[in-house]
């Protein structure tokens, strides 16, 4: 099997991320912040650990890091803990459904106004300057996909970040398809929270993910509504979630299982490289390309820029059909519009979406090739 999905979930997982999980289930391992005994103590530990580790590669505070389940769950919490009734949410146009689905939410319950900037082809100047026409200083919530899910287009955090401070609005970054591909820190980029999976870029399991707060944001945490609420193992007596981070946002028992094969992903990650990992997947993309572009059929989208994912349709063949004919020869793409329609549309892909082939570290050269025959020949039926 040839597995390029990569931007779904990474596969395979690293051997420590493997072992770590068996480790936690295997060895005294219980229930972290619930208890004083041996085994409570070696899940804290190694929750701990993986704050430690994640602050460091996100250039945030331990103590600001949240655990959380997905990079769904923390953008709920994010984009609905920082809004204030009134208030305008801008987001752009290469936004996935983790963001747009709980804004509109908002939108159209009255709580809150909307807004799109246009990622203008990975255009920095235009982005920039249509974000300043639109943003209101003081009464905003900004949110940016770093990177899309559906293309290699990424949009200029650090810029947004900039304006973000000098406005005064609270800034919420997307970093499913960036963290472990791309150097992220919270503080020099002027992000108030980064969510993340841990299962992608950061190859750790499913179920997993984190929110990374800056030093800012933390000290004004209190000002974040909480959407879901329950023990924290602290101030019990007190009827509100707690006023600090992590336990603001983390009701209820954390998955300390995951959590130890989420540390061992950002160790590896750590040791092998966002630069070496991003060689790897813009040589795998470059060398596809090369392939396949000698077919007029062959419509490859995004600005030409080599990365992690590789978004294309055949003339003729539905993305569907095409994501078929490849598994019956074990090669394993996504199709359809990938929880992104904003990004689609931006594209201009068409309705049906398009065919997603996203590398991981662990694909090689001899994958792209036998791909690219595949692909040229049903582009030839």
């Amino acid at each position: 099997m040839i597995y390029f999905d990569n931007a779904a979930t990474t596969w395979p997982k690293p051997r420590a991320v493997t072992e770590a999980v068996k480790r936690s289930l295997s060895d005294p391992f219980g229930n972290p912040g619930r208890g004083s005994h041996k085994a409570a103590a070696s899940a804290a530990k190694t929750v701990y650990e993986l704050r430690e580790e994640a602050a460091e590669l996100f250039g945030a505070d331990p103590l600001n890091v949240v655990l959380t389940s997905s990079a769904t769950q923390g953008l709920n919490f994010a984009i609905k803990g920082a809004a204030r009734k009134g208030c305008t949410i801008l987001f752009s146009d290469l936004e996935h459904n983790s963001v747009r689905r709980p804004v509109l939410s908002l939108r159209d319950s009255g709580y809150c106004h909307t807004d799109i900037y246009g990622s203008h082809g990975g255009d920095n100047e235009r982005i920039i300057s249509d974000l300043i026409a639109k943003i209101e200083p003081g009464n905003c919530v900004v949110v940016a996909n770093y990177a899309s899910n559906v293309c290699n287009l990424t949009l200029p955090v650090s810029q947004i970040g900039e304006i973000c401070k000098k406005t005064g609005s609270v800034f919420i970054v997307d970093a499913s398809q960036s963290a472990g591909h791309f150097n992220v820190d919270v503080e020099k980029m002027n992000i108030s929270v980064l969510c993340m999976p841990g299962h992608k870029g950061l190859y750790g399991p499913m179920g997993t993910g984190l929110m990374v707060f800056s030093k800012s944001a933390a000290e004004s945490i209190s000002s974040f509504s909480t959407l879901i609420e329950g023990g924290s193992g602290v101030d019990s007596e007190d009827t509100g979630m707690p006023s600090v981070l992590p336990e603001r946002f983390e009701p209820g028992t954390v998955n300390a299982h995951g959590a130890a094969g989420l540390l061992a992903g950002i160790q590896w990650v750590k040791r092998t490289g966002t630069a070496r990992i991003r060689k790897n997947e813009n040589r795998l993309w470059l060398d596809l390309y090369e392939r396949t572009s000698c077919s007029d059929r062959i419509t490859v989208y995004g600005d030409g820029t080599p990365g992690a994912i590789f978004p294309f349709n055949i003339k003729g063949v539905p993305p569907s059909e095409v994501g078929r004919l490849l598994d019956e020869k074990g090669i394993c793409v996504r199709t359809g519009l990938h929880c992104s329609p904003l990004a689609h549309k931006t594209l201009g892909t068409g309705e049906d979406g398009a065919v997603r082939i996203s590398f991981g570290f662990f694909n090689t050269l001899r994958e792209t090739e036998e791909a690219a025959d595949r692909i040229l020949k049903i582009a030839k039926q």
